[in-house]
């Protein structure tokens, strides 16, 4: 044999071989190893996908949960409104006003959270805490690996070593608790915008430049002189050693502006079913609209005050004046976008036929009207103060283009949304009692904020009323002051900016301050208003289209004897000027441009402007002389500048004539009025302030006290 044939397989056995079966052996083995080790690869498989299924359906379990807490924990609040809903009825069936619906929904929140703190266990694990010390700053959004799994963490607030043992471990507590923002975006804007446009004009307009002082110079003040008080408050409680954390100069201020926003809702709602002398309401009503705009925009500058250097707290004049014009900016900025938004709206209502479809009508009107608060968040100015304009800009103009429809569909659409809105908030309030987790309870404070917001309201309540009174004709009385004094409640909007921000240590003290706050004026103050009217002897049961009672120099006689006898009875005129340029160049020309009333503007405008006179004028306008009106007409102007056409004679109202004083003698008082002098007496208001013309006399009842 060859030496190479014991290589080749059945070439015959080679010398010194195994026997066939000890080669067998290890091809046994090795195959049995194989299997054994596939048969192990095999069970770990299965034992992964069995754990794989397991984690799935507990994930599937705990989004189950999830999602049923969350309808638990929206039914909880249904139940809360529909529960004060039916004690609103009761307490209006039995006529009893010591208690608001505002306060009912604090009470029954108060209750629920009370159940819902010290009646449910725990139904979460204690949470595991991770260091990560090699980061500087906290991540809004952090992606977490365990075990090849990445999962998805958001930021959801900074939280004090004290209380790391503490974190609330319910999840039907967590589920409660509402994201700040929901506030802001859902709930506070239909409650504005109600406030503009359901605004009663005429009183409103005739005492607007107390309301604008009182808004804008008392809120500021009342900020001032409650940020400097607590500022004291806050030394007072370093020096005694009740002060845990840092507090600033500029938390103070912060503190201060928003605890200045004014929200008499429920003195309002007293006022309004007792029919309360109408100029108290509109000042209370002007100047907690307006207030509610000033205060959010004067917190905003305060935290975008930022001075130069190290120290961050301390006064620097460049940027002081960096945030006066934030202020400014930011005000001026969301007016001028809610206003365009109207106008907007104004314009699609009046130049499409949308009223022959009301539901797309009022679909419009409703979009437009919420997305302008959104509009002015999303471009950094302040919803508050932009859909608050344009409430009062689409009463104004858009209204009047809308079917009847859509007119009665929009106001009960606002009203039952700012109805339900601001209940649920002041539910919540009370509910965020016991179920907020950040409560920083300080007596010191609390009580140091009570006789700061009082003082606070007298500093700018008195000193602005004599300021006042000096030019106003109708004065703002003692009882007048006292009750503004005691109408400064706080309420929704307070509540809304504090919680808004509660990360640091003085802004957790502040939210809490706050909601005791709002709870002692809702209840106490709220509670006391009827008996306070009747001790005031503040007029109720008063028509609110009627005018205040005149005295003696409420009206202007004038003689017809001859020019010198009519300037020798002329009295100074009291209605602001700059509101009746206003309104003269609102009814000859913006009227007319976006509603269906108003004058033509073909009779307005130049000829040279007649081809754009006769497409911006409406059709329905030449077809009816007289103006469609809204039911809630401004009546800006009373007296004034205005001229009055009695056939060929012209009489203006501050009693000047023209030299063909014909209409104002007998012969002119048999004439009947022409249709344009109906429609200038209905667009005046002038139901019962009439302009007669008997003889030769002409009474004008003068009446504005802006």
């Amino acid at each position: 044999m060859e030496p190479g044939d014991a290589a080749r397989p059945g070439s015959g056995r080679a010398t010194g071989a195994p026997p066939p079966r000890l080669l067998l052996l290890p091809l046994l083995l090795g195959w049995g190893l194989r299997v054994a080790a596939a048969a192990s690869a095999s069970s770990s498989g299965a034992a992964a996908e069995d754990s794989s299924a397991m984690e799935e359906l507990a994930t599937e379990k705990e989004a189950e949960e999830s999602h049923r807490q969350d309808s638990v924990s929206l039914l909880t609040f249904i139940l809360l409104l529909t529960l004060t809903i039916l004690t609103i009825w009761l307490f209006k069936h039995r006529r009893v006003r010591f208690l608001h619906e505002t306060g009912l929904a604090m009470i029954y929140g108060l209750i629920v959270g009370v159940i819902l703190r010290y009646g449910t266990p725990a139904t979460s694990g204690r949470d595991k805490s991770l260091s990560c010390t090699q980061e500087d700053r906290a991540f809004s959004t952090l992606l977490v690996n365990v075990s090849g799994k990445f999962f998805e963490y958001t930021l959801k607030g900074e939280i004090s070593p004290g209380k790391i043992n503490s974190v609330e471990q319910n999840d039907m507590l967590r589920k409660v608790t509402f994201d700040p923002e929901v506030f802001f975006n859902i709930l506070l804007p239909p409650i504005i915008f109600h406030a503009g446009y359901s605004l009663k004009k005429r009183h409103f307009f005739r005492n607007l430049g107390s309301i604008l002082a009182y808004a804008f110079l008392g809120t500021a003040v009342s900020c001032f002189i409650i940020g400097n008080l607590m500022y004291g408050v806050v030394k007072l409680m370093k020096i005694m050693g009740q002060l845990s954390d840092k507090f600033y100069y500029t938390d103070c201020l912060f503190f201060g502006a928003i605890i200045s926003a004014t929200d008499p809702v429920t003195v309002l709602a007293i006022f309004n079913e007792l029919h309360a002398d109408v100029d108290l309401y509109a000042l209370l009503f002007g100047e907690s609209v307006l207030n509610d705009a000033v205060a959010i925009v004067l917190s905003s500058s305060i935290v975008a005050y930022q001075p130069a250097g190290l120290n961050t707290h301390a006064f620097d004049a460049a940027a002081f004046f960096k945030s006066v014009g934030i202020f400014l900016g930011i005000f001026s900025g969301s007016f001028t976008m809610g206003a365009v938004t109207g106008v907007v709206t104004a314009l699609v209502t009046k130049f499409t036929k949308l009223h022959c479809f009301p539901l797309l009508e009022t679909a419009l009107f409703f979009l437009m009207s919420w997305s302008t608060f959104l509009l002015a968040e999303a471009c950094g100015f302040t919803g508050v103060v932009a859909v608050l304009f344009c409430g009062i800009t689409q009463a104004h103009y858009t209204y009047n283009n809308l079917s009847v429809e859509s007119r009665s569909r929009t106001k009960q659409l606002f009203e039952v949304l700012h109805f339900l809105a601001e209940n649920f908030i002041f539910s919540y309030m009370g509910l965020a009692l016991f179920t907020f987790q950040k409560h920083v309870f300080s007596p010191i404070f609390i009580i140091g904020a009570f006789v700061a917001i009082f003082l606070g309201r007298a500093a700018h309540i008195y000193p602005l009323s004599f300021f006042l009174n000096l030019g106003r004709r109708h004065k703002i009385g003692w009882n007048f002051q006292h009750m503004m004094m005691f109408s400064g409640l706080r309420g929704a909007m307070a509540f809304a900016l504090a919680i808004r921000d509660t990360a640091s240590y003085a802004r957790q003290m502040m939210f809490t301050t706050t909601l005791l706050i709002v709870f002692f004026t809702v209840w106490i103050i709220g509670g006391g208003t009827t008996p306070m009217l009747s001790w005031l002897n503040i007029r109720v049961g008063v028509d609110p289209d009627q005018d205040p009672p005149p005295n003696n120099d409420s009206f202007q006689v004038l003689q017809g004897d001859g020019p010198d006898s009519a300037r020798g009875n002329r009295t100074k005129q009291e209605s602001a000027w700059i509101f009746r340029l206003w309104y003269s160049f609102d009814h000859n020309y913006l009227k007319p441009i976006l509603t269906h009333s108003g004058p033509p503007l073909t009779t307005t405008l130049p000829a040279w402007c007649g081809l754009l006179a006769r497409c911006l004028t409406s059709p329905q306008v030449y077809d009816n002389q007289e103006p469609l009106r809204e039911e809630d007409s401004d009546f800006i102007l009373t007296e004034g500048d205005l001229t009055l056409t009695y056939g060929d004679s012209t009489v203006t109202a501050n009693g000047s004539s023209s030299s063909h004083t014909a209409s104002t003698s007998l012969e002119g008082s048999r004439r009947t009025k022409s249709s344009s002098e109906e429609v200038l007496e209905r667009d005046l208001g002038m139901g019962d302030q009439k302009v007669s013309s008997r003889g030769t006399r002409l009474v004008f009842p003068l009446e504005d006290n802006a």
